[in-house]
Order: C-alpha cells, then structure tokens, then sequence
C-alpha cells in the first residue's frame, strides 16, 4: 500500500478490511497480459511484416517509389526532401597552385617525350568532382567541442535560485527584499494577531498576474500557455548538449589538401656584413648546410658578395654587367630532417694569386686594423700586387678561410633570450669556445644580448605559422621517419626560436691537402669534442655579421631555386632573397608537382701525379654540350655572385702547385627540356700560370674528357671516375663514353681513371630509377608507334615490344620507393591509360587490363608502405588520396567547363580523423568493352573459394565481354581530346567496369594487396563511374539505365566478396577488417549518389544478411556487431539521408490478407474510442513497414535496439556506439540550413519516433539519476513481471491499485525500492551507463521538441496504460538526467578532476615503482575493454587505444566553467519545457477517459518533482502555470480523497514564495492563492489547505537551513492583495479566512526569526521548538510536524535518546487518534500504552472529540495518521533507541523491550 501511495494511486486507508482479498502476483499476472508482452519479448520478432529485428527487410524500390511520387506533391519546403537537387553534382576545375609568377615550362621548343608529359601533367589543373551538399553530412561538417562552443554564442543566462546569494543580486531580484516589518517579533506577543496583520499590511506586495483573476475558459488558458513557452526557446536542442564523442567518429572525413610541394623547416640567413683587418682584395663567400650524423650536404651552396664598390671595381676587367639574381644577400634554407648535427658551414674564395694558401693568408693573420699606419708600406704594396692579380686572374678563384655555425646552439640560444650569450661553459655557438688566440667563436653580437631586435622580432611574428601552412601530410611525413629513428636527441626543431644576430669573429685557414667534404666532415666532428685541435690554430681573424631567424610564411623578394620570382614579388628591381634547394639528409616521400629540371655536378679530385709537363696550378672548366663544336655550349650553367645569371662555362677554384688537386665546387646546371644523344658535359683542364711570363699562355689545356648525359634513353647520374685524354676528342666523340679506347688518342695514366666527378639531378623529368625509366620509355613509344626502338642493347620491334611490356608492368614492384612516390601520378596515370585505351600494335588490340591492374596494386602497396607513418585515422595514404581527388582524370576527356570556374574551396585535412576521401567522382567512357578476357573457370589457387561461391551464385557470364555496348564511342556523345596515333580503331574502356572486373577475378596474391588498400580501389571506381556520368551528360538519364548489367553485376559480386573478407577476417586480423568495413561502407554511401539508390539498398541487405549468418556461430559477435554499427554509421552520414529514407511517402498498411502481428495482439485504445491506428502504431515501432519505408533510419534504430536487448552481448561498448551514433546525426539535422524550418524539421523527426518506445522499453536498465546516494532506487517501471501463468482473477480491482500492484506506475513518486537484492541480468541485463543513458534521454527529448505534436497526440491516445505509465516515467527520468547542478558543482568538479588526475599519477608512478606488475594490470583492462580480444596493433584504432590522452583539461579556467554553467543551466531549461510540452500533450489526450484520473495523478507528480528540482525562474514561471491550469481543470485530484498530491503541492509553492528572485515569487503566490480559491470553491472554506499549507510551512522552517523569511512575507503580503482585489468572492467570508491564514503563517515565520537567533545554541533552539510543538496541542497535524522537527534536530546533534522520545510522543498522538475512530484490539488503546516509557506521553491526550470531529476535512489528513503511519513511528523510535550508548537512558531502552515491542508485534499481526 505504501508503494501504490507513493507512485501517486489513491488508496483506501484499510485495503486489508477490503473484501475479497486479491493477491498482488495475480494482478501482475492480469496486468501483464492485458499488455502486448514485455517490452523486449516481441522485439526481435514483432512485426507487420513478420520480419524480425535480427534480420532486413527488404527495401522498397527506390527509383520506382519516387516515380509514382512527384515532387510537386508535396507542399512548400518538404518538395527539398523528395529527391536529390538537380545540382547535387558538379565538375569543377580548380587551377593547379603555382608559387613563382612565372610558370617555369620550358618554352615551346621540341620536347621529348618525357619532358612533354612532364609538361602536360604539372600543368593541367585539377578536375574535380564535388557534391555540392556534401559539406552538411555529418562526415564533412563534424560537431565538435568547438563549433558547439561556437554555436552557443548568444545563449541567455538561465537564472537559477542556488546560483543566487544574498550578497549577489542578478537582475530579476529585489532591490529593497531586506525590508522588514516596523515593529520588532520579539516585542510582539504570539496572541497579537492585530500587530501581526499590521507588520503584513506595511510591507510591499510583488507585483500581481493581471489575467490571474480572469475568469477565462480552459481552452484559452493552455492556449496562451502554450504560446508563452513556445517563445525565445533555442531552435537546436542539441547545441546545449556535450558534442558526440570524437572516438566514435568512424563516418569523419575531409577532403585531402592539395598535392604541394615539400618544404622543411624553413630558415632565413641574412649576411649584413664582412669585414678583416685589412681590406686590400675581394673575398667571396659560400654558405651551404652540412649535417654531420649523415655525413651528408643537405642544401646546395649559396654565393654571396659583400665586397665594398672599390673591391669589385679591381675585377671591371673580368666582369660583365651583373644581373640582380647575383646580387643576393639573403637566403632560405629547408630542413627536412632537423638535427643537432646540422652546421651552416662559411666558406670564403678570393681571386687566385701566387702563392700557396698559407702565404696568402699570412698578412689577414698578421696585420692588425690598429696598426695601418705602422705598416703602411706592407699594405700599399700588398694592394698593388692584389690589383694585379685580379687583372690578370680575376677569372679564377682559390680557396681561402671557412668556419662553421653550430645551428642547434645559435637555435637555443635564441629561444632562451635571458641567458647570458658569452657565458664560455654552455654550449658552443660556433667553431670552438676555448680561451686564447685559436679560439673561433660564433658570438650572438650585443643586440642579441639586450633582447629583442626590432626588424626580426617583426619577422619571428610568423614564425609560429610556418608548420600550418605546409600540407598536413608533409608534415606528418616529415616527422614520421624521425619519430622512428633511435637516437633520442632528435627532438631539434629549426622553427619558432628567436631570430639571432651573429659576429663570426675568426675563420680557419684552408689546407690545400684536406679539401674535400670527407675531410670537412671530420673537422665538423672535431668542433664538437671539448679538446678540439681545431681550437689550437691561429685563426684568420674576420667579423662576417648574419640574421638567423625562422623564415616568414610568404617572404617578398624571393626567387626559387629555378631563379623564377615567387609570389608575392611586388618590384622585380628589388634585392632577392633566394630560395636554396634542400638535398634531403634522408628520403622525402613526396609527388612532384611542379617542373624542376636541374643537373649538380661535384668534381672531386683529379690526379695528374704521371702527367709529364708543367701542370701544377690545375682547373677544371666545364660546360653543357648540345654537340661537338665549340659554339654549341649551352648557357645552362648558374652563375654564383655579382655576375650574369647563366654562363657557358664555369671553373674549379685553383689550387696552387698541385698535381692533385681535390676539388670542394658546385656547379649548378638548368637541363634543356629536350636531352639528346649528342648532350654531354665536356671537361677542360687547364694549367693557370699564375707569374706572366713572355710567350706563355695564361692558360694551358693539358686534358679532355666528357660525359654523355642520355644512355639508353635515360639520364646518366651518380659517381664516375673517367679517363683523361691529352688529345682533343676526334669527332663523333659525344655519343661514346671515354671509357672506349678511341684509335689514335693519347691517355693521361695509361686509360686509367684520375678523374672523379658526381652528377646528382633534381628532376621531376627524369625518374632516375631504372624500373620507372623502362616503364616510362615504353609507354612513350607506344604512343608515338616509333619502331623499331633500341632499348639497352636489344632493338625493339613491334612484336617483342608487348612482352617488355607486361615484364615492365610486372617490374614495377621492384622500383625504388622514393622516386616511385615522386612520380606517383605519372606512373598512375600512364597505368589508367593503359586499361582505358589498350594499346594497338600492328593493328591488335593488347590486353593490357590485368597486368595494369596488378602493378596498380603494387604500386599503390608500396606508396602506402613509404608513407605510413602519415596515414589518417582509417590508414589512408593522404597522398593517393589527394591523387584521386584532384590529379585523377580520364585520358583523352576534356572536362568543357568554363574557364572562369570559381576555385573548389577546399577544406584542410584533418590528418587525426581526415579521410582523404573523395567526394563521389564520375569518369566518362563510352564504351563498355572488357580489356582482359578473364576464364571465370576457376584454377586452382587462383581464385578464393568464397568468391567462387558468390560468383557462381551471381552467375557472372562474361562471354559477351568484348561485345561493343550499345553507346558506340563515334557517336555524338564521345568526348575526346585526340586520338592517339598508333589507334586505328577506338579501344577505349570505361576504368570502372575494368576495375570491377579484374578485382573481382584476381589472383590471390593480388587480391590480398587490393584488398589492403580497397579504399583507393573503391574510391578510383567512384570517380571514374561520376566523371563517365558528367562528361557523357548522362546525369539526366534514369538511375536504371546509367551503367549496364553487367557492371552491377560485378559490382553485387565484389561487394559480396569484400563483404565476406571483413566477416572472416574479423578475428584473425582485426585492423583489416575495420579498415575494409568502413571503405566498403564509404563506397555504398558514394553509389548512392550515382546509381540506382534501390539497387545499392540491396546490395547493404545482401550484406547484413551476410553478416548476420556468420553472427549464429561467432565466437566473438561483439566485434562483428561493432563494425556492423560503424557501417551503418557511415551509410546514415550521406548528406541526403533523409530523402533517402523517403519522409514524404506515408507508411500504408501492406495490402496482406493476413492480419498483422501488432494488430493481433494489440488492444482497444486506452484513451480513444476508436481502434488504434496502425498506420500510427507503426510509425512509432520497428514495425516492418518502418524498417522497409526508411530504410536507413530502420536499419540505424534496428541495430540501437539489439544493442540495447537485455541479453545483448558486449552490452556496454554497444550501448555507447549506437547511441553515440542516433545523437550524431540529431545533432547534424539541428545544424542543417535544409531542416531549419519546424514543418521540415518536423517530418525529419518522423524517423526517429521509435525512438519513444525503445528508450520506453529500455527504462529498467537507464542510470537513475534521481537516485539519493548510497543506494541504487529503482524505477518503479523495474517491477514490471514476465508474463507467466495465465489464471483469472475472480474479482474487479481499481485500475489504478492493479496497475500500481503490477508494476506499471504512472509516476516514479518516491522511488523506494522494492527488492533490496540485486535484480537478475535476465530481467535487466546490463544497465546502461550515466553518460550513454543521458545520450539516449537527449534523443528522445529531439524527438519529442521537433515531433509534430498532433501526432503524438494521436500516439499517447493509442497507447495502453502501462506503456503510458513508462513514458511518464521516463518524462521524470529526463527531468533528473537534465537537472541543473549550480555553478559551484562545476568549481567542485574541477577540483576534484584535478584531484583525480593528482591520483592516477600517484597510482602510475607506484605501478612504475612497486610491484603490482602494470603491464599486466593493462593488459587485463584491455581484455575487458576491448571487443576485439588481446590485439597487439592497435595504434591505428582510437576506439580501442586505452592510454589515449582524454580531451578534457584538468585545470578549467574561470571564464569556461561559467561557460558550463550558462550552457547547462540553458540545457536543463529546455529539457524540463520539453518535458512540460509532452505533458501537455497527454493530458489533452486523456482529458475525456475514464482513466484518467490515475493518469492525471502521475502528470502531477512529474509537474511536482519538475517544480521541486533545481530550475530557473523561466521554466518555473512556466510549470507553475501549467501546475495552475491542470488544478484549475481537475480539481479533484487535489481535493477529493485521501492524497499527499496537495502536501507536496503547497511545500514547493511555499519554498517558492520564499524565493529571492521576484518572478517566481510572483508565480508561485499566484499558484498558491487560486489553491486557495479552488479548495473553497469546492467546500466554502479551504480548511484542507488551510492546514496542509502550516504544515509546510512548519517543517520548511524546521528543516531548511537558508530560508528567507522576509522573501516569503512578501509572498503573503502578495496573496493578501489577491485576496483583497477578487471581485468574485468579496461578499464571501475568503478574504477573512486568508487573512487568518496569513496571520497564522506569519506568527510562524516570527518563531522562526527566534529559532535563526539560537541557531548556534542547541539547548535553547531544542527549547523553543518545544514551545512551538505545546503551542500546537490543538492542531495535532502541526504538532506532529513540530515534533518531528525536534526529533530530527536532537538525531542531529547525537542526541538518540531524546529523539527517540520525540517519535514515541509522535507515535502516542497517532495512537489517540486512531482510537478515536475505532476500537480495534490490535491497536494501543491511546497515548496510555506508551506511558510505560514516558509518562510525559499522556500530554497528547489533549486530543480528544471536544477539540477536533475526526471527520472534518483537513485535519489529521497526513500519511502518518493511519495505521503504517503508526507503524512506520515505533519502527523509527526504535531504531533510535538501538542507536543511543550503552548505560545512557538504560531506563528507556527497558523500556522499549517490555512495551514498545508488543505494540508492534500486535501490528504486526
């Protein structure tokens, strides 16, 4: 009874004396049969179309339903959801990137082959195939953290009672709410009633509800209720709700970011000044990087001239007018690979002299600037001999003085500008740091020191942008092999440091033995030990000035390595700043994107030890020869410093007198677009003679020799060590190597090799790989039928050229990674070439289909695998997906789009969750011929046999495969550029069916590669089927008819063949799995868009069919289940999702003769004459017809409801997903422009209305949130029986009693809970966490805001009682879930986060440092975790990686939490209208039902937990409203029978007239005081809440510490003023008894004045609430409340025993009255039974038939004047008495053994 009581039933007060006694187990039984079957017992089978949940009904015809369904049908905005836009595809070209302002294509000349594709594909621009609508899915608009954050500015603050205090005010607070009575409490005695209404009288009423007093009709009243909520409500409920979580995200993707060109760390050197001692000569300096770990230069040199005017006049002679290139002083180094180890090495050259170097260095290590008049002399002459040197040599230069810059120290010391730059004991800045005259320090110079240096602190402003500009892959890639590496101290970065100003004061000498880079190497490994011998040379003393600093993002005046002018560039006379070329120290696995043809060629050494003759003071001239005679040298070579930009020759620094020179020069060659045979580099040495002699030449040829720059076709790179002739080279010599012994010529060392040089080329022409060159050579001549071809040494003719071929394609694989990555796009692009258009030789078409797609395979295989330490989220390659995206296009189709296309706007890829997925891609073909000719007889080993079975089962027929399709390529619709020479016919393919095709017959070895990177595979078909659609102007042609038969047929096989690799693979290599799943998910999603929707509909059924089979002997379901959800997720991401779930097509009943199975089982409505609607009913359940009409929606709430089966494995991970997945795609419906408007947004709700019934279903198992702590308080909906045992029962019982006995209660009441032992997992299962049950109660509350609210009406009146019942009570779980929590609960759970994290480090370090063994602790948490058991590599799934960094920071700062605060407060204010509007709904539904009182009941008790939970003064002035209109409508619910509705009603309405906020003071006197009238107007006087009112007030100012009294004298002075204005009932005696009644309240509140002022002395506060208790002996309900008052206060203070003597009093007024009703023998005769235990008891005897009649309304009406009151009384005193000490009160507690006990016992039976 006192479960029915609680749940809101009326009950009478003796169900025991109630004839004929009904066992509860009974009713249950009754109860449940009359409801269709527990919630989850028809789910898998209950359907209109028989179809269960665990398997897909199948769908309708999609094209054939949009047929018989014109657009026109539908009214206004709903037309956008019918069919997709006609512009929902599109090609768009975008024009390729291009960072110089010149393009840097060779001019039109003749180009070779190679040249000239290099040329096509670095200028054609990108072809794009866009969903214009795409960017609304949720794959590519992704809710998170951030946009929320974004959305939910302009949000208005919510205000809420607990974030009030009195010393805050917000707005709608009182000014003068301090003011009080005039005369003092103390001085008015408590039978003054007149000073008491005299102190009410004075005060300030708030102000008055003007249409309060109306006497308006009910309809009007819900009707402006109604429309007062409706107004300022936020249009998206779910941007008030935490985004969905990011690790769920499987459907995120991005569009890849362009192909672009590689750039390191980019770092800007400037050099200001150089200056010696003495000036008396030019010096000319080099700057190049140098990393030392890889033994490796990493940039080419820089020239650099910072001679004064007078210094370069000496070489006027030599010197032609200097072009501005020459004249840089600034330079931009890339680093790919930063390292400690990297130096910027300083050398410096001046003009050649005689004399070794020691000699000329001597005078600069000597001569000091102080002493230029002492050696004034030495000086003039040393100018004069240096004036003729430069006259006579100007032309050649030696080698003079170097040092190096540590980078690393220079990069540090400018990031740490406080320390001090000349402390000698950090690290070194420069060459070395020891004291005394050896030592060569690179010191930051004073301006440094002081901090700041105002022109580069501008620059280091953009240092921080440099890393976001690069393309997210490159940077990813760049980082990745480092992050591989072992070393640990590769953690150097060359980006965001300060810039620096460095002197390099001192340089070394050179030493003519030790030129080369080897000896450089060790020298720069020397600098680094402490005890270098470097440090121990005398130096060349100097001052050479430069800037380091990071490089801005797009710097002015820069030339690229080409010499073209980047962009911006805005004065082509400005100085330049060059870009330098990197020589990576490592591979770069990057795409060439733009044209670079460069050729770096390092003469080494040359030995001419065994020459004869005066050859000593030796050069080496070098130029490019386009042939044999002397004028055809070519001006391809760089010039360096203050010279012309390109020269014809160029040479080697002298060394003087030797015959052995070792050589340290660069020369920098731009090769010609066309390279011939007859191109070759020619050598010239030359003997300089340095002292002019009479007859003696000033240079001497004393050798020859060459290179020829093609061999075979290819460039001839790398190391040579060639012959020397001492001859002239006879003629012809160019196309021979001078390894051949030509007759007649004479050979320095006997045809030995004494000269060694390198070549290294920097081409995106020449591949430099032997595989890729075959490849690339072949192809071309094929295009332009040039046979026979010589290839190496075999001649080629037209019928061995298709063997080398296929062994071409077949090599492939064996290409190295880095130029194969480099020349990634032409490789693919010649390879669609070749399945697109086979070749044809001698007038026969080559099947070329297979052995394409194989080496396609390959080669897609091994990009992956140089790439992957820059894979996204999914394992995609950022750069094959950038190639498809933008670079891919069909040969010989010329998208016809206008020139002036707008740019695509490209959204930046995400590498953490991008996809590089494309949008879908059409390709154009117009003919369906198959290239291959495949035997679908199946070898041994050569095809799967599961493909074999799906093949067989399709019946695949191929035989028609060379047959022409019917759209002829001669016709109209052809689209082609030109055709290609060596065609006689036209052999073009469509690259689709070809695909398809060869994927689907593939071998073994080859499938397994394809099916790594499926991806790439399905996203190339997507493209090519798009663009075959744009470019045939197919886009108008019915979905049906746009690809053959056959396609699709191969298309259903290899869906199914993929299909049936994740479902195997799923145990054995669970990362495969997922990443095929999701790709194969993606490609169905993207089929939507271009196919027929119903066929791609079929092929998602084929596969949940598939899957579903595999699912009956799984061993581990769980996992199969988990990317069944993900598929599903990604295909619900689709931005059409809606229109293809077909909202606008009504669900009709099938025309079956068999009746239904919902329609067999159900009842007659509840709440409605008529039979439910079924057409309603199936809306609202997973009925088939749901499931078959929207598809999508069907199969994503289908899957969400087996997750949610009690019996559900890997319940909680499921859970999680499928909720995470519904909330992702409300969440994308609330930021879609499309669905903005309600009528829309509306019919989008439509496919989430079972929704409803799930979460209805699933109440049992939801965290309960209105939970107290320490105990787990069920759901009343919990007690819910199985339907077992069928017997009748004899007897009618009140409804309202059965269904409260049954478990099916309207309302939670108090929640107590029933069975303390936990309940059994078949009944509950497992129970859904906190954070997905939230995540499922904000869905439901989307659906109920957006639901059109008619049909809901149409749904609630159909449902049965107890399924009303549960969704009441899952209105009452929202209204918790939601509840807000004050801002200082966010300052709390930030703090105690912080703890939370200060702990988990305690317990990481003492799992580190103890011996709880971690790994194994990890190990088992993963076990448990994870669905795909103990998998090793899990780094790429994020669902699944356990030491994840959680999102949320720890430490929050002020301005966030009141963020939080002001989104929950928003959050908790929506929920509870939401909840209040569903209300609403119902109880319009069940106004006119005999039912309804039950019903209405549970309506108000929602309404009462909403008012008595935490909301803002908004939703109060709201539910108060509806709390009036719903009082004023059902009267009786309030006022008839025995019921604590009314109790609990008067205690909120009190607590909010106490408010310190106006407004809700304002509302709830109003509430109040038509409470009031309404009790009188039933009876004449109100005596019921009269009393129940003092009551309230009674305990509320016993119990509630921060009660305001002077708030709530406001509130009475306000029902005061209604009173007294209420024209209706002035000539009645109301206004008197209010009066009285505010009087008395008020006589209360001045107790309670008295009770605060004791409120630190116990005794006296105990004493006075005794008072008050005496006071009352004549009104035993607030005696009763008084008495429990001090009980509580005593329990409070430890005090046991007296507050058991308090309850025993209690229970002894219970006692008199009871016998004042009756005389029954099991109850105590009165308050003399107890007087055993206190004789003081016989004080409540005073109650007696000449104070009160037992029958007048509203006295003794509590729950505790009954007979479980009584009980429930003694129990309490007892349990007080067991708690108070031994010895203490030893008399009481005998007490209770000999008199208390028989009472109970007497109860009891």
């Amino acid at each position: 009874m006192r479960l029915a009581r609680s749940l809101g039933f009326p009950v009478p007060q003796r169900l025991s004396s109630c004839p004929p006694r009904t066992v509860a187990s009974e009713v249950r039984k009754q109860v449940s049969r009359e409801r269709s079957g527990s919630p989850h017992s028809s789910r898998r089978s209950g359907s209109s179309l028989g179809v269960p949940l665990t398997e897909v009904v199948e769908p309708l015809d999609f094209e054939d339903v949009l047929l018989s369904r014109p657009p026109d049908a539908e009214p206004g905005p709903l037309r956008e959801l019918v069919e997709f836009p006609c512009d929902d595809l599109g090609l768009q070209r975008q024009p390729r990137e291009c960072r110089t302002t010149e393009s840097g294509i060779p001019e039109d000349g003749k180009l070779d082959a190679q040249a000239r594709a290099a040329v096509e594909m670095y200028t054609e621009d990108w072809v794009i195939v866009c969903r214009r609508y795409q960017h609304l899915s949720a794959a590519y608009s992704p809710i998170t953290t951030e946009t929320q954050r974004e959305r939910q500015k302009g949000l208005s603050r919510q205000v809420f009672e607990q974030d009030t205090s009195g010393d805050e005010r917000s707005g709608l607070e009182d000014s003068d709410d301090s003011r009080r009575c005039s005369g003092s409490p103390e001085d008015t005695p408590r039978s003054s009633g007149a000073s008491g209404i005299f102190d009410l009288r004075n005060l300030a009423a708030d102000s008055l509800l003007p249409s309060l007093l109306e006497r308006a009709a009910p309809e009007d009243v819900d009707r402006r209720n109604e429309a007062q909520r409706r107004q300022n409500r936020p249009r998206a409920l779910l941007t008030l709700y935490p985004a969905p979580d990011e690790d769920e995200a499987v459907e995120r993707c991005s569009h890849p970011e362009p192909p672009r060109e590689h750039f390191g760390q980019r770092i800007l050197v400037k050099c200001l000044s150089l200056k010696f001692e003495i000036e008396i000569e030019p010096i000319f300096g080099i700057l190049a990087l140098y990393d030392v770990r890889e033994k490796k230069k990493i940039s080419e040199n820089f020239y650099f001239d910072l001679n004064s005017d007078s210094m370069k006049g000496l070489l006027r002679a030599h010197g032609t007018h200097p072009a501005i290139s020459t004249l840089a002083r600034s330079a931009i180094f890339s680093v790919t690979y930063p390292s400690p180890d990297i130096f910027l090495v300083i050398k410096l050259e001046k003009v050649l002299q005689q004399g070794d170097i020691s000699e000329c260095c001597e005078p600069y290590m000597v001569m000091k600037e102080v002493d230029t008049a002492k050696n004034k002399e030495k000086l003039e002459k040393l100018r004069l001999a240096a004036e003729q040197f430069c006259t006579r040599l100007g032309r050649y230069r030696m080698p003079f003085a170097w040092t190096a810059v540590h980078l690393a120290n220079i990069v540090s010391s400018a990031g740490q500008p406080d320390r001090d730059s000349d402390s000698e004991g950090g690290e070194e800045a420069g060459p070395g740091r020891s004291g005394g005259q050896g030592r060569a320090l690179c010191r930051p110079s004073a301006a440094l020191q002081l901090g700041l240096r105002v022109s580069l602190s501008l620059i280091s402003c953009h240092c921080h942008c440099l890393l976001e500009r690069r393309p997210a892959w490159t940077d990813r890639r760049r980082r990745g092999p480092q992050d591989r590496a072992s070393s640990g101290d590769d953690t150097c970065s060359f980006s965001g440091f300060r810039p620096a100003t460095l002197t390099v004061t001192n340089f070394f000498k050179q030493e003519a033995e030790r030129l080369s880079d080897e000896d450089l190497f060790k020298f720069l490994a020397d600098m680094r030990r402490p005890s270098s011998l470097l440090r121990r040379l005398r130096p060349v003393t100097a001052q050479l000035k430069i800037d380091i600093s990071p490089a801005p993002e797009n710097p002015h005046f820069c030339l690229s390595p080409e010499l073209l002018h980047v962009k911006p560039y805005p004065d082509p006379r400005g100085r330049p700043t060059k870009e330098i070329l990197e020589f990576p120290a490592r591979e770069v696995y990057s795409p060439h994107t733009c044209y670079r043809n460069l050729l770096y060629v390092y003469p080494h050494s040359l030995n001419f030890s065994s020459r004869q003759g005066s050859v000593r003071n030796l050069t080496v001239r070098i130029q490019y020869m386009a042939g044999e005679d002397p004028s055809q040298a070519l001006p391809v070579i760089f010039g360096k410093s203050s010279c012309s930009e390109f020269t014809r020759e160029a040479f080697t620094p002298v060394v003087y007198h030797n015959k052995s020179p070792e050589f340290y020069e660069e020369f920098k060659l731009c090769l010609p677009a066309c390279v011939t045979d007859n191109h070759h580099l020619l050598f010239t040495f030359y003997h300089v003679s340095c002292q002019p002699r009479p007859g003696t030449a000033l240079e001497m040829p004393v050798g020859f020799t060459w290179i020829p720059l093609l061999q075979h076709g290819r460039l001839r790179t790398g190391p040579f060590c060639l012959p020397v002739s001492v001859d002239q080279p006879p003629p012809s010599y160019s196309v021979l190597t001078p390894d051949v012994a030509l007759p007649g010529m004479r050979w320095v060392d006997g045809h030995k090799g004494v000269f060694s040089v390198e070549l290294m080329a920097a081409s995106s022409v020449h591949p430099q790989d032997p595989h890729l060159d075959k490849f690339f050579t072949l192809v071309h001549v094929l295009e332009e039928g040039a046979f026979p071809f010589r290839l190496k040494d075999a001649v080629l003719s037209e019928g061995t050229v298709e063997q080398e071929l296929r062994a071409s394609l077949s090599a492939l694989r064996l290409a190295s990674p880095e130029p194969l990555v480099a020349f990634s796009h032409h490789v693919l692009d010649k390879l669609v070439r070749l399945v697109v258009r086979p070749p044809v030789i001698s007038g026969q078409m080559v099947n070329l289909g297979r052995g394409a797609f194989e080496a396609m395979a390959h080669v897609v295989s091994l990009v992956h695998r140089s790439l992957e330490a820059v894979q996204d989220a999914r394992g995609h390659c950022p750069l094959l997906a950038a190639y498809i995206y933008y670079a891919f296009r069909l040969p010989g189709a010329e998208p016809n789009l206008p020139g002036g296309a707008p740019p695509v706007t490209v959204q930046a890829a995400t590498l953490a969750r991008g996809s590089g997925r494309p949008a879908s891609l059409y390709l154009a073909r117009s003919k369906s011929v198959s290239s291959s000719n495949p035997d679908l007889a199946v070898a041994p080993g050569s095809v799967d046999d599961e493909v074999s079975r799906i093949l067989a089962s399709k019946g695949v027929d191929r035989s028609h495969s060379w047959v022409n399709s019917a759209y002829a390529p001669g016709g109209t619709k052809a689209v082609l550029r030109r055709a290609p020479p060596y065609c006689g016919a036209d052999p073009r393919q469509l690259l689709h069916e070809e695909l398809a095709l060869q994927w689907v017959v593939s071998s073994s070895p080859v499938r397994e590669a394809v099916l790594q990177h499926a991806w790439f595979f399905f996203q190339l078909m997507v493209k090519s089927m798009a663009l075959h659609l744009l470019l045939g102007q197919r886009l108008d042609t019915p979905r049906k008819l746009r690809f053959p038969g056959r396609f699709l047929d191969d298309i259903t096989a290899l869906v199914g063949s993929v299909g049936m690799e994740v479902i195997t693979r799923v145990h054995k290599d669970a990362e495969l799995a997922e990443r095929l799943n999701a790709s194969l998910a993606f490609f169905l999603s993207d089929l939507l868009s271009l196919a027929d929707r119903g066929f791609v509909f079929n092929l998602v059924r084929a596969h949940y069919k598939q899957v579903a089979t595999r699912l009956q002997s799984a061993p581990n379901p769980t996992a199969l289940l988990t990317l069944r959800l993900d598929f599903t997720r990604i295909l619900c991401s689709h931005e059409h999702y809606v229109t293809l779930n077909l909202p606008c097509c009504p669900l009709s009943p099938p025309a079956s003769p068999s009746p239904s199975v919902s329609s067999t089982t159900s009842q007659s409505s509840t709440f409605s004459s008529q039979a439910p609607d079924p057409k309603v009913a199936s809306m609202f359940e997973l009925s088939g017809l749901f499931r078959q009409q929207h598809f999508l929606a069907g199969l994503l709430l289908t899957e969400l409801a087996l997750a949610l089966e009690p019996e559900a494995e890997g319940a909680s991970l499921l859970h999680k997903k499928a909720i995470s997945a519904v909330h992702t795609l409300l969440c994308s419906h609330d930021t879609d422009p499309r669905y903005a408007e309600a009528t829309v947004k509306a019919r989008v709700a439509e496919l989430y209305l079972p929704l409803l019934s799930l979460a209805r279903d699933t109440l049992p198992r939801l965290h309960d949130f209105a939970e107290g702590p320490g105990q787990r308080s069920r759901l009343a909906s919990m007690l819910d029986s199985d339907t077992e045992g069928e017997g009748d029962i004899g007897s009618t019982i009140n409804p309202s009693v059965a269904m409260a006995i049954a478990g099916g209660p309207l309302a939670p009441g108090s929640r107590t809970s029933i069975s303390q032992g936990p309940p059994t997992a078949s009944r509950s299962g497992c129970p859904l966490s906190a954070e997905s049950s939230r995540t499922l109660l904000v869905c439901v509350l989307w659906v109920l805001k957006n639901a059109e609210p008619a049909l809901l009406q149409r749904w609630a009146a159909d449902l049965a009682l107890p399924q009303l019942g549960r969704l009441l009570d899952l209105l009452y779980l929202c209204l918790a879930a939601f509840e807000y929590k004050g801002k200082k609960a966010f300052e709390r759970i930030n703090s105690l986060t912080f703890k939370k994290s200060l702990d988990m480090k305690a317990r990481l370090e003492e799992a580190i440092l103890g011996t709880i063994g971690a790994r194994q602790e990890m190990v088992r948490r993963s076990r448990e975790r994870s669905p795909f058991g103990n998998q090793e590599n899990v780094r790429w799934r994020k669902s699944v990686t356990h030491w994840k960094q959680t999102s949320d920071r720890v430490d929050k700062t002020k301005d966030e939490m009141e963020h939080e605060a002001l989104v929950d407060g928003n959050l908790a204010t929506e929920a509870s209208l939401v909840v209040l509007d569903t209300l609403e709904i119902i109880v319009q539904t069940v106004m006119l039902s005999e039912a309804r009182e039950s019903v209405l009941g549970a309506v108000l008790k929602v309404v009462l937990y909403s008012l008595g939970s935490a909301q803002s003064a908004l939703f109060l002035q709201h539910g108060l409203a509806t709390q009036r209109a719903l009082v004023s409508k059902f009267p009786e619910l309030l006022f008839e029978e025995d019921t604590e509705l009314c109790a609990d009603l008067c205690l909120r309405l009190l607590r909010h007239c106490g408010s310190r906020i106006s407004t809700i003071r304002t509302h709830a006197s109003a509430s109040l005081y038509l409470l009031m009238r309404q009790n009188y107007e039933i009876g004449h006087n109100f005596a019921r809440v009269k009393m129940q009112v003092t009551m309230s007030l009674s305990s509320l100012v016993g119990t509630t510490q921060n009660f305001s009294e002077e708030h709530l004298r406001r509130s009475l002075k306000t029902i005061l003023t209604y009173a007294e204005e209420d024209v209706g009932l002035r000539d009645s005696t109301f206004a008197e008894q209010v009066q009285d009644l505010m009087f008395n309240l008020h006589m209360i509140l001045t107790d309670t004045v008295k009770m605060k002022e004791h409120q630190e002395d116990p005794e006296m506060l105990i004493d006075l609430m005794y008072r008050i208790a005496r006071g009352y002996q004549g009104s035993p309900d607030l005696r009763l409340t008084w008495l429990q008052n001090m009980a509580g206060k005593h329990a409070e203070l430890g005090n046991h025993a007296e507050a058991a003597q308090c309850m025993v009093h209690a229970a002894a007024l219970v006692a008199e009255y009871l016998a004042l009703l009756e005389d029954s023998r099991h109850l105590p005769v009165g308050c003399v039974s107890f007087q055993n235990i206190s004789s003081n008891v016989l004080e409540e005897s005073a109650i007696s038939d000449d104070i009160l009649s037992p029958d007048e309304e509203g006295f003794c009406s509590g729950k505790h004047f009954t007979e479980l009151g009584l009980v429930g009384l003694l129990e309490q005193a007892a349990a007080y008495f067991t708690m108070v000490r031994p010895g203490a009160a030893a008399q009481g507690s005998a007490g209770v053994s000999a008199d208390l006990c028989p009472c109970l016992s007497l109860l009891g039976t």
